[in-house]
């Protein structure tokens, strides 16, 4: 697979650049070549006015340019100040450390920040907009003249994003030029003063942000137009009997303290709430992941009554009929190293083997049906889920679940981290799946997401259930106050 054929960019000072396209247009390898990370095959990286010769992260960085990944590259057992220290202080066997300068040089990089973080601090008890901020300082320490950001806000709330947002404008005022990987149209639009799309490894244009608009750039991206941003909801009345209910559920360990919700079969029912709010940890509470302290499930057996379930493990979870596909998929989600054919059976392997041996034909059959089921893109059944774009490692870990023939179907954070167009794929395989009966619970830090998705809403706050809206009476107004802790009518 050739990943970038014709990657062009021009970037100029003290600029916000985004960069914009599908998962696998392109976008990683053409950053990971400006930083030194691979060689290129043709073309020519001109940086100032020297043409760069010598590929490697070391000559990248002299030359100025500094990358931050979606996970940071720190050493969470170190400190601050050591952290920055390893990317800024001379190498050498016989030499003293200043640890008093090294102070002081690390509280100066992080004032010019804004960041009010001791560097004292071991960096595995940063949050992660802290880390972030920490390798925006090492940046500037190395005199970085080019920042390149991929997808800095993906687990970030909106208070986080706002402070990101005002470094980023500060140094754009100091004239470093910044490359800005997002999949979040709000975000480009706030910030970018010019959009360059990749579609098929090829650079398609760069507009000035003024001469932009979502669907301009959606059908750039995916050589289409996308008629709808969300599937319309059927006209039929949406939602049959309870085949879940969850009453006053409480977990200390997580910090769960009284949440209720009801899920009828068919019906997507958001939950929405801010960052911290237990939103996945309801999710993950459900699902047997953490332990109950009180409160009562109930489960709906086909054909039967609901009935008292006691969720102790993922096991027995399953076997209630319910899925979880979690919010990370990278660490969760799918194995990076096992197969899609592996990574897709994970879940019901007693289909797939005899006598404990894993039969690889009832393997690579059943992983067969479920990719033609959720249309994967992958060049073989065998190749690692590493290799797939994020929006088909998602379906690699949706259809491990939808092996198990679920009723009941959470999804957190479905569509976190991939393009608009396999955003709309899986919008309108949800609403496949709700007309099969399936009920699904939705959780999105995506407020436009729950409320052209879900048919009912509960909002949380502080571990708790605090409002049930439906689809007419939800508006972005009413579940924001509410999430803040004010009363529906303001």
């Amino acid at each position: 697979v050739q990943a970038l054929r014709n990657g062009s960019l021009c970037l100029r000072a003290g600029e916000i650049h985004a960069l914009v396209g599908e998962n696998g247009a392109g976008k990683s390898t053409l950053i990971r070549i400006i930083a030194g990370a691979i060689d290129p095959d043709g073309g020519e990286l001109w940086i100032g006015d020297q043409l760069v010769r010598e590929f490697s992260p070391q000559h990248a960085r002299a030359l100025g340019v500094s990358v931050i990944y979606q996970q940071p590259a720190l050493f969470p057992t170190l400190t601050v100040a050591e952290n920055l220290a390893l990317g800024l202080e001379p190498p050498g066997l016989w030499r003293r450390v200043d640890r008093a300068a090294r102070q002081r040089q690390a509280r100066e990089l992080l004032d010019r920040v804004g960041a009010s973080i001791d560097p004292t601090e071991l960096v595995g008890g940063l949050t992660l907009p802290q880390q972030q901020l920490v390798e925006i300082a090492r940046a500037l320490g190395q005199s970085s003249r080019i920042l390149i950001l991929d997808e800095p806000t993906a687990a970030l709330s909106d208070r986080e994003v706002a402070g990101l947002f005002a470094v980023l404008t500060e140094l754009r005022r100091q004239g470093i030029a910044i490359v800005y990987i997002s999949h979040r149209m709000e975000e480009i639009f706030t910030l970018a003063d010019r959009i360059t799309v990749l579609r098929d490894g090829e650079t398609l244009g760069t507009l000035d942000r003024a001469e932009a608009d979502q669907q301009r750039l959606i059908a750039m991206m995916v050589g289409r137009e996308l008629a709808t941003v969300f599937p319309a909801r059927p006209e039929e009345a949406v939602g049959g009997e309870t085949i879940l209910r969850v009453e006053q559920l409480r977990s200390r360990a997580v910090g769960l303290r009284e949440a209720s919700l009801e899920l009828k079969a068919g019906e997507i029912l958001g939950i929405a709430g801010l960052v911290g709010s237990g939103r996945s940890e309801l999710a993950r509470t459900i699902f047997g992941l953490h332990p109950v302290d009180g409160g009562r499930l109930f489960v709906r057996a086909p054909g039967g009554e609901l009935q008292p379930a006691s969720i102790s493990d993922p096991a027995a979870a399953v076997a209630a009929g319910i899925a979880y596909v979690p919010e990370d998929r990278r660490r969760h989600g799918v194995i990076p190293e096992l197969s899609v054919a592996a990574n897709s059976t994970l879940a019901v392997l007693s289909r797939v083997s005899e006598s404990g041996l894993i039969d690889r034909s009832a393997e690579m059959e059943l992983a067969a049906q479920l990719a033609t089921r959720l249309r994967l893109k992958a060049e073989s059944l065998f190749v690692p889920a590493a290799s797939l774009s994020g929006g088909n490692q998602q379906k690699v870990a949706l259809s491990r679940w939808l092996a198990t023939n679920p009723r009941i179907l959470i999804l957190d954070e479905p569509t976190q981290g991939i393009d608009v167009a396999a955003k709309a794929e899986i919008h309108l395989y949800m609403r496949d799946l709700t007309r099969q009966g399936i009920g699904i619970i939705l959780i999105s830090s995506e407020l436009p997401e729950i409320l052209g998705m879900s048919d009912r809403i509960v909002v949380m706050r502080q571990g708790r259930s605090v409002a049930l809206l439906s689809a007419s009476e939800a508006t972005p107004e009413s579940v924001i106050r509410i999430a803040f802790g004010q009363d529906a009518s303001g």
